[in-house]
Formats: structure tokens, C-alpha cells, sequence
């Protein structure tokens, strides 16, 4: 059975030669997990609730890149504003501005890095804003004046299904409004590069249509303990 070093070195070859890097997702599993695949050399982790990011935060070594990935409350921003280094789960102007205001009551001195969540699945459990709304929130005076975060890119959580057609083609979809964001708001921006999408079970096909961040749980961890 592959350990999580073998995982890690695996997406690692799998990804060599692409511009797509891996999020190892660490939610429900313990630090000495976390910390076998960081001795492995990885270093870029994502957590889905803000409690279980702090507690890992502060046992495992700092030049970790957490990455937020779960929903976000604009209540628990100011727990995770010192030292996160991406939300990818911005789905609002009001969340947006609650990090910002955050970020600058810590007087950072680099902005905290996000991306626009955006929907694309059918199932209406999932976050996330829409074209428009994004477009919305880029045209917004208040966006204007942020100082303290970076726009990097989108993200997006796909259908939970085995058909690959719809899988495709909500990946393409993100892809495709990221391609318009890019050209209408930061087509001489070089930070915004990123299309996160794609997990354990679909990344492949996330990565064929353009992912620059897939985001790998069980592939890596194994199977998580929901019990606990």
C-alpha cells in the first residue's frame, strides 16, 4: 500500500511537466499525516474550516502555504488573517472586504492572495457567485480601493458525478471565465493566473482542461475519518 510520501511523489511526477501544482487537502486528517508528506517536500496544504486550520497551523512548521478552501464566515476571517496565505473561497464582495480590512489591521506586508469562487456545479449545496456577480464585484468601487489582497484567479467545485462529459464541460466553463476575467480586468495583471479546480477523483480531466491547482485529499491522506 502506498504511503503518503509514495502520493506525494507521485502527483509530484504526474505534475512535473504541467503548470498545475497540488493542494494537498488535509481536513479530518491528524498532524503526523500533514507532516509526513511535508518531510516528503511538499509544502502547499489546504483546509476546508478555519479551527482545524489554526490548531495545524500552530503544530506544524511555518513555511507551510495554507491555502482555505472551504466556506468562509466573515466572522472567523480575523483567526486565519496573520499568516494565511490563499482563500480560495471568496464568493462575495462582503467577504472580500472583511479580508481586506483584516489584512491591513495586521498591517501585512504582502497581501493576502484569493480567488473568486465561482459556480459551476448544479447541485445548489455548493458556494459560489456567478459570472455576472463576479463581474459585479470587479467593477465595484470598493474592490478598487483594497490594498491588502491580490486577486489571483478563480476556483470551482464541480458536480459530484462519474460523467465525464459534465465534468469537462464545467471545467471548460470555469476556464472559459477565467479567460474573460483575464482579458476585461487584469489582462496586464501577472497575478492572476490561477484556475483551481479539479480533486481526487477528477483531476485528470481538470488538468487537461487547464487547472493550475488541483486539490487532492484522499488520493493522498487516504480515506478520511468522518467520525471524529
Amino acid at each position: 500500500m502506498p504511503t503518503i510520501a509514495d502520493n506525494i511523489l507521485y502527483f509530484d511526477e504526474k505534475l512535473r511537466t504541467t503548470p498545475c501544482r497540488l493542494v494537498a487537502v488535509s481536513k479530518t486528517h491528524p498532524v503526523a499525516a500533514i507532516q509526513e508528506a511535508y518531510n516528503a517536500g511538499h509544502r502547499l496544504f489546504g483546509e476546508n474550516k478555519v479551527q482545524e486550520l489554526l490548531e495545524k497551523h500552530e503544530q506544524l512548521p511555518h513555511d507551510i502555504e495554507w491555502h482555505l478552501i472551504g466556506h468562509l464566515q466573515t466572522n472567523k476571517v480575523k483567526q486565519i488573517a496573520s499568516f494565511i496565505n490563499t482563500i480560495q473561497s471568496v464568493d462575495s464582495l462582503k467577504l472580500l472586504l472583511e479580508i481586506n480590512r483584516r489584512a491591513e489591521a495586521w498591517n501585512r506586508t504582502t497581501p493576502i492572495n484569493c480567488l473568486l469562487q465561482l459556480s459551476i456545479a448544479d447541485e445548489t449545496t455548493k458556494f459560489g457567485m456567478s459570472y455576472d456577480e463576479a463581474v459585479a464585484l470587479l467593477q465595484s468601487d470598493e474592490y478598487r480601493a483594497m490594498q491588502y489582497i491580490r486577486i489571483t484567479g478563480v476556483m470551482g467545485i464541480a458536480t459530484n458525478t462519474t460523467n465525464h462529459d459534465k465534468l469537462r464541460q464545467e471545467f471548460r466553463h470555469l476556464r472559459e471565465c477565467f479567460n474573460k476575467l483575464k482579458e476585461t480586468f487584469f489582462f496586464a495583471n501577472q497575478d492572476f493566473t490561477e484556475i483551481s479546480m479539479g480533486m481526487t477523483s477528477d483531476w485528470e480531466l481538470a488538468l487537461e482542461e487547464g487547472s493550475t491547482m488541483i486539490r487532492v485529499g484522499s488520493g493522498i491522506f487516504g480515506a478520511r475519518d468522518y467520525s471524529k
